[in-house]
């Protein structure tokens, strides 16, 4: 295989394990919220007695969930290989004409 095909493979590989735990955090999701929903409402174990700790729980849980879906299918959709290069490409570019500049200084600036 190819450098670049094995590169290829990683990506691909590392992105649908990405995906793979994001679904599974869904399944948990759920049957934790039921299980939190059954706990405080159906069988009546009011662990703080006059909260909705159970829908705090599940919000709270929820906002983690939103959390990780952003970053699996949006902040790492396009911050992938092909934008850090390009970023580092930009980086080295500019430092490459920063030392252009010093140098150019430097051959017009003679000192004896």
């Amino acid at each position: 295989m190819e450098n670049n095909q094995h590169e290829l493979y990683e990506y691909a590989r590392r992105r649908m394990k990405q995906k793979k735990r994001l679904y599974f955090h869904f399944i948990l999701f759920f049957v934790g919220s039921i299980f939190f929903l059954i706990i405080h409402r159906v069988l009546d174990l009011d662990i703080y007695p006059g909260s909705n700790w159970d829908l705090w729980a599940i919000i709270i849980w929820a906002f983690i969930f939103v959390l990780h879906f952003i970053r699996v299918f949006i902040t790492d959709s396009f911050m992938n290989k092909n934008w850090e290069r390009s970023q580092i490409d930009k980086l080295v570019a500019k430092q490459e004409r920063k030392i252009q500049q010093m140098q150019s200084k430097i051959d017009n600036n003679p000192q004896s």
